[in-house]
This record gives structure tokens, sequence and C-alpha cells, in this order.
């Protein structure tokens, strides 16, 4: 067993037990979200917990990334030129440029599937338009045809919930004289970040607030300037591998994309997602991705 799927086992064991006792007592799909940093890992952790939850415990499991409910490439286009001052919507990934009715239709589907018939599962295709990306024909979509027990749900923003504007206005403000870890909030104007914050109540009203989910894993770290460091080094060795791939700035100037969210959101979710114990593990990696400490909030 290789070190990550030690640490894997060592936070899904903690879970377990409630994960089944959910399983007995409900016909329907178990959701367990997990989130993490860029370069921590994550999809990684998701691909490694449906192969556990298959083999091991005869749970029929699946994922799903929140990815693939990206809008269409037409309408990702209209969200970077409706707002053309916003360094925060030039590419896809930010809350808003997700297409949420479509996630809470799979879902609210997905809740009422009983195995008659396929069910699809919305796929991106990130490869079109010379990387901008697309919805893939829905053709294309995978479909099960038996309902799952488990259903992994896995995304670099979710878990995170909207603040307060006073809260938002407040990182602003400390991120500007100097007094969050990177500082990214400084970089964009009040009203972006505010918009983004919109955009996050309005996915937590569709499909992605705690009482959409059974159970939470998250990624984190004793320090979130550790992404720049794992990101980096997945960069390098993906060049290896292929030859080609983005510069050490334009990793930096990705990752700058995400951070200003981590800067506000991760405080609260730290302090755990759902408001009873028992349903949510929180692993914190080191620079190493050594698992520095788990705990069950």
């Amino acid at each position: 067993m290789s070190n990550l799927e030690s640490n894997v086992h060592r936070a899904l064991d903690i879970l377990l037990p409630n994960i089944k006792k959910r399983h007995q007592d409900s016909s329907e799909p178990i959701i367990l979200g997990i989130t993490g940093l860029q370069g921590s890992g994550k999809s990684t952790w998701a691909s490694i917990l449906v192969e556990i939850l298959n083999s091991e415990h005869n749970l029929y499991t699946i994922t799903v990334s929140l990815d693939d409910f990206y809008k269409t490439h037409d309408e990702l286009i209209a969200q970077r030129d409706k707002n053309t001052t916003s360094k925060l919507y030039r590419t896809r990934g930010q809350p808003g440029t997700h297409d949420e009715q479509l996630a809470k239709k799979f879902f609210k589907d997905l809740k009422e599937y009983r195995g008659e018939g396929k069910l699809r599962i919305p796929s991106f295709d990130k490869s079109r338009f010379n990387g901008e990306g697309d919805r893939a024909p829905e053709s294309d979509w995978l479909s099960i045809t038996r309902k799952p027990d488990v259903v992994v749900f896995e995304g670099w923003c979710v878990g995170f919930q909207p603040l307060p504007n006073a809260a938002v206005e407040e990182k602003h403000a400390l991120a500007v004289a100097g007094k969050l870890p990177v500082g990214t909030p400084a970089n964009h104007e009040l009203s972006h970040l505010l918009e983004v914050n919109e955009n996050l109540k309005s996915y937590c009203d569709a499909f992605m607030a705690p009482q959409c989910f059974d159970f939470f894993i998250h990624i984190d770290t004793n320090d979130v300037r550790n992404v720049y460091t794992w990101r980096l080094q997945q960069e390098h060795k993906m060049i290896e591998a292929k030859g080609s791939g983005m510069s050490d700035e334009q990793v930096r100037e990705f990752i700058n994309g995400y951070m200003p969210s981590y800067e506000l959101y991760l405080d609260q979710l730290r302090e755990g997602f759902f408001e009873d114990k028992g349903r949510m593990v929180r692993v914190v990696l080191d620079i190493e991705r050594r698992i520095e400490k788990v705990e069950e909030l």
C-alpha cells in the first residue's frame, strides 16, 4: 500500500462507521464531498476513495467533479465579456462559471434514481476551443444503470460557504494592509470579490450547502503558500512526461486565480462544515504533503 493510499484509509476509517450506518438506514445515495487545495492530490484522493469503498466495503461508489458542471463555452465567454475588468473571470473556475441549475437537476435526479434506465453524468471537455473548454455532447456523457451507494463529489471550492458582505470587506482590508498570509484579495476590486461571494451563495442555494452532503473530507495545509510549491511540482512532472506545460510564472498566475477564495473561505471551512460531529474529517498536510494532523470536526 502506498503512503497516499494509507493516508486515504486513515481519513476514511474515521467516517466509515457512520457511512455504513447511513447506508443501512437510507436508500438514497450517500454524498461524500471532498475538497482540497490545488496540488494537494484531491482528485487522486477521490479516485482512491472510490476504489476502497468499491473493493473493500462492497459499496458501489462513483465520483462526480464540480468541473463537469461548467457552463458551455458560449456561456463562459459571455461571463468573461460581462466582467471585462474582473481578473477573476478571465478563465473558468470561479463560482459563477458553473451551471448551478444543471448541478441542481443532476443531484435531484440522482436522489430519485432507483436504477431504472440510464442516469447520465454531465461532462466537460477541457480540450475544446484550444483549452478554453466546452460542455461535452450529452451523447458522450458517462451513464450509470445502477443506483450508487456512495457518490464522491470533488471540487476545489466544494464546501466553501458565502460570507456576509462585511466579512468580505474586512478580509479585503486586511489583505490591503498586508495582514493575510499571501494577500491576494488585495489584487482585486472589492466589488469583484463580492460578486464571487454572491455566486457562491447561489451555488449553496442550489446544490452545495451542508444539507446537500452526508459526509465531507477537507484536505488542508499548515501554510496556504505551500500550494505554489505543490502546483509547480505537478507542472514540472507533466513537462517531464509530455514535453510541454506552463512556465513557473504561468503556474503562479494560475494559482493566483484561486488564492483569493482560499484566503476568504478556508477559515470558515476549518471550523467545520456540519453542525454535528462525526461527518467531517480535516486532513492537514505539510510542505512535503505528509499528514501533520487528522481531525474529526
